[in-house]
């Protein structure tokens, strides 16, 4: 550190403050610029840039890092430092506070050139952590840079626009007027949509396109996972960043709280390293349980990204089989046309499996699905808690199936995971939602609570002329004994009455559907 009161702890503190600036604490900082070449840090020449600067604490630990690998080239402390301050460490802090409280993480001064500055050499109170207020550009309501809503954040000079600067301009190169060796952060992750839901959308995807504009020699930044296989927004984003051999390091955090302690992340985090003259498979490292796991292996091999190492060969020889996919027969959201807010009725001739209640309705009520309606249908929540703030494994990642006779119809609450005219069928697919290996494979594709068709697309779909049981479906698929234990150690286990059926109270204790967040 520069000075002996330079005390990281304090950054460590303001990493627990914010769930929707999430601050970085020193140590994931630290894990991050251990990606990048040690010879970085004997280099006079190299210039770094944080473009989302908040507590200022990757600018801070790069200057502890070249204050020790300078010292030979520069010997001289106050030259040394001033020449790491001026010439070599760049920011552009998302607002006005995160630039006074970065300043005064990399400057030990909020001002650049104060008294108790350790650069002597700045004659501006900025230094080179720069904040200029920026104005969104709206276009049909709608920002044409972050898609921010015009309604939520058109707003006077008193009040924070988050129009961040480094996103807002189709020339970034042009906020500094120079090359970068290396661009790190913890860009801001979302924005309120402004729509007639609370939902937000992604931003942290416009920051990591926007620095590879700049075509540094090394990129890295810390981002949510939920980009790997969900998020709203995100499948260009997604097919980028599977697609771009550059990327050659990625670690990944499934349970958040083990990088960011008391902050909820959807989906848990992960940091990449992005270097310009690389082009090769990918390191995949996953840090959980305390447990890590690496594999290098090519990031595009599937349509999402596979998190756990472990569960590409599972994946490898369920794919095999060439069976099609579950999804094809499972059902779009509003199966029925019925929102979740239909109430269930004490009186008519369809059963109706509505948000925490089973009733009666009208077929006449019913605008959608005709064809279902006759039919023995097995249902499944579409929201399901577990797939979203993940503490700790095994997971459920489904809820319990419901098996409806007929006549029946359910509100956008489930979806329709299968009809057929006979209980039997039913029954065998119900039995078959409830194993673990069917719950593993739409858990790959599931870090939200968001159940759609598409968590369904890994899932074989096989004859639901037989009942299908964990350990058939093992030998079916040739898995071996290690495979097995893993999906025993993701997956919890879902019990069944003692009909194999799921009845009319499951579908009172589903979760609401209203709630996901995807």
């Amino acid at each position: 550190m520069l000075t002996q009161n330079y005390n990281p702890d304090v950054l460590s503190c303001l990493a627990n403050l914010s769930s929707d600036e999430v601050f970085t604490p020193p140590q994931v900082a630290n894990r991050m610029l251990d990606l990048l070449p040690s010879e970085l840090w004997g280099d006079p020449n190299a210039r770094f840039l944080d473009p989302c600067c908040k507590s200022g604490v990757f600018l801070r630990e790069i200057a502890g890092r070249l204050d020790k690998g300078l010292e030979s080239q520069i010997p001289d402390r106050q030259e040394r430092i001033n020449h790491i301050m001026t010439r070599q460490l760049f920011g552009i802090a998302i607002t006005e506070l995160t630039g006074l409280m970065a300043r005064r993480s990399l400057y030990c001064s909020k001002t650049a050139n104060g008294k108790y500055s350790v650069c002597t050499a700045f004659n501006s109170p900025d230094g080179n952590i720069r904040y200029r207020r920026v104005e969104h550009t709206w276009e049909n309501g709608r920002c044409v840079f972050c898609g921010a809503s015009e309604a939520n954040y058109d707003r006077g000079p008193e009040l924070e626009t988050h129009a961040y600067e480094f996103i807002h301009t189709e020339n970034p190169e042009e906020i500094f007027n120079m090359k970068f060796d290396v661009i790190i952060g913890n860009p801001p992750y979302q924005l309120s949509d402004g729509g007639e839901s609370t939902g937000s959308s992604p931003i942290y995807d416009i920051f990591v396109e926007q620095a590879k504009k700049l075509t540094p020699r090394y990129l890295t930044m810390i981002i949510p996972s939920r980009w790997f296989a969900g998020g709203k927004g995100l499948d260009k984003f997604r097919e980028t960043m599977l697609h771009d051999r550059r990327i050659s390091q990625l670690i990944d955090y499934p349970i958040a709280s083990d990088v960011f302690p008391g902050v909820r992340v959807i989906g848990g985090v992960c940091f990449f390293l992005w270097e310009k003259e690389y082009n090769g498979p990918c390191k995949v490292t996953t840090h959980m349980n305390q447990q890590t796991d690496s594999m290098v292996r090519n990031l595009d091999q599937f349509d999402v990204l596979v998190r756990f190492n472990k569960a590409v060969s599972i994946l490898e020889k369920v794919t095999s089989k060439k069976y099609p996919s579950l999804s094809e027969q499972v059902s779009r959201q509003k199966p029925f046309g019925l929102r979740t807010f239909v109430k269930a009725k004490e009186k008519g001739d369809v059963t109706l499996y509505a948000n925490k209640a089973v009733g009666k309705i009208n077929r006449g009520k019913i605008p959608a699905g005709q064809n279902l309606i006759d039919k023995w249908k097995v249902l499944i929540s579409m929201a399901y808690g577990e797939g979203g703030e993940v503490r700790e494994y095994p997971r459920m990642i489904l809820g319990k199936p419901i098996v409806a006779p007929p006549p029946s119809a359910c509100t956008e609450t489930y979806l329709v995971c299968g009809a057929y005219d006979t209980e039997q069928e039913a029954l065998n697919l119900a039995t078959y939602l409830r194993t673990k290996f069917l719950r593993f494979l739409v858990g790959l594709r599931k870090n939200t609570q968001h159940v759609t068709k598409d968590r369904f697309s890994f899932v074989p779909l096989l004859p639901m002329n037989r009942s299908w049981s964990d350990q058939a479906l093992y030998e079916h698929f040739s898995l071996r004994p290690d495979e097995i234990a893993f999906i025993e150690q993701m997956i919890r286990p879902m019990l069944a009455d003692e009909n194999g059926k799921a009845d009319e109270r499951d579908a009172a204790d589903e979760p609401n559907g209203d709630s996901a967040d995807d």
